[in-house]
């Protein structure tokens, strides 16, 4: 069914890089999402009011919001698909995350509201006009909700959509919550006891917290989120699989939304390259990283001198020194100036995140430990940060 709907409803779908194609994937989620939802809500609050019962109406609410959330999620992708202009160069790629928090605070509030309709219902219980009709209306509903959430998922994991990916756990949140009222309908008819608001309650529970996630999940991206180690991983085996390249640090990679990332970095070459030879490897690398990664990449070239022995001693004492402190600790930017009575180290010492609040500390325990190795040497030290959050 989800081919068939993309293939119908989804020219050139299969270029998913496509802002045009991905809104065109945002469109027809949206579209599904509200007639499905408002079909649900329709049946679930003519049932809620006519069998009286607060947890099939809160189930009915959900629905209801679901609809409005992918109508919100077209309008997200809509704007999202616009191209860069004038005050916003890098796109409007993030406007699907601004949309989709939007979104999950309004569900938090009316998930607490339905505490509250709960709660009543727990204190001053009515007795529910059991139907089997209400059970074959529920029960249809958790077909269609389960059917939602795969499609939502699989059209997500197609675009890599976080927002598709959150609808569609959301969509089986559903599925469970409206489990837990036919659980509730049936059993006050087999038994008689009454645990109807105690079932609205946890549909409400579930609903803040399906909210909650959306909030995690969209707030983050704008926040800065750390990239994906593999795509880390990925990138820097990438970069040092060219013979020219002798290491590479300061990593960083910024998301302007799905499939706008941006990421620059310093690469080590040799100094005794031709300059213009190391420039035209580092363009090749950029050309390569855009068309594999899809990610526009800029990259700092740093000659290392690497003919000098004394050099690479001390590069070597260094990086022993740093590594008997701690195994997360890098350096690079390596290199020695002589003055009349000391010799000077001058390098650049990358700290984990963990370590923000304690640079100095290593800094000293750096300077110490080389020290030790020749009173005349001079460790002249810039603490640097990681970016990419790989380290525990």
């Amino acid at each position: 069914m989800t081919d068939l709907l993309v293939g119908l409803f989804v020219k050139d779908h299969k270029n998913i890089t496509d802002p045009r194609v991905r809104a065109a994937y945002g469109k027809l989620a949206g579209i599904v999402g509200i007639i499905s939802n408002v079909f649900l809500f329709a049946i679930k609050i003519i049932a809620g009011i006519v069998f009286r019962s607060i947890a099939i109406t809160a189930d009915a609410i959900n629905n209801i919001l679901d609809a409005g959330s992918s109508v919100v999620t077209m309008v997200g992708f809509k704007i999202s698909g616009k191209p860069a202009d004038k005050e916003h160069p890098y796109g409007h790629a993030r406007a699907e995350y601004i949309t989709g928090f939007i979104v999950s605070v309004i569900i938090i509030l009316l998930g607490l509201e339905l505490v509250k309709s709960s709660l009543k219902k727990i204190f001053e219980p009515e007795p529910i006009n059991f139907s089997y009709l209400t059970v074959v209306m529920l029960g249809a509903a958790i077909i269609i909700k389960y059917w939602q959430s795969s499609f939502n998922k699989k059209l997500g994991m197609r675009i890599d959509s976080a927002a598709l990916m959150a609808t569609g756990q959301d969509s089986m949140n559903d599925v469970i919550a409206t489990s837990a009222v036919l659980a509730a309908t049936l059993f006050a008819h087999f038994t008689g006891i009454q645990i109807d608001g105690y079932m609205g309650a946890g549909v409400a529970v579930f609903i803040i917290y399906s909210g909650y996630k959306l909030v995690r999940e969209t707030l983050n991206p704008l926040l800065g989120l750390a990239p994906d180690p593999d795509l880390v991983k990925d990138l820097e085996r990438k970069i040092l699989s060219y013979p020219q390249v002798l290491g590479l640090h300061d990593l960083e990679v910024h998301c302007y939304g799905p499939n706008k990332k941006y990421a620059s970095v310093h690469v080590e070459v040799s100094a005794k390259e031709d300059f213009m030879e190391s420039h035209d490897i580092i363009d090749q690398i950029e050309r390569d990283v855009l068309k594999e990664f899809n990610i526009n990449l800029v990259i700092h070239m740093d000659p290392v001198v690497t003919d000098d022995k004394l050099t690479n001693e001390l590069r070597q004492k260094v990086n022993d020194i740093l590594k008997n402190i701690d195994e997360d600790l890098s350096m690079h930017d390596f290199r020695i100036t002589a003055g009349k009575s000391h010799l000077n180290l001058v390098f650049d010492v990358v700290l984990p995140p963990r370590y923000s609040d304690k640079g100095e500390e290593i800094r000293e325990k750096i300077q110490e430990e080389i020290f030790r190795i020749n009173p005349s040497y001079h460790a002249i030290i810039t603490l640097d940060r990681n970016y990419i959050s790989t380290y525990r």
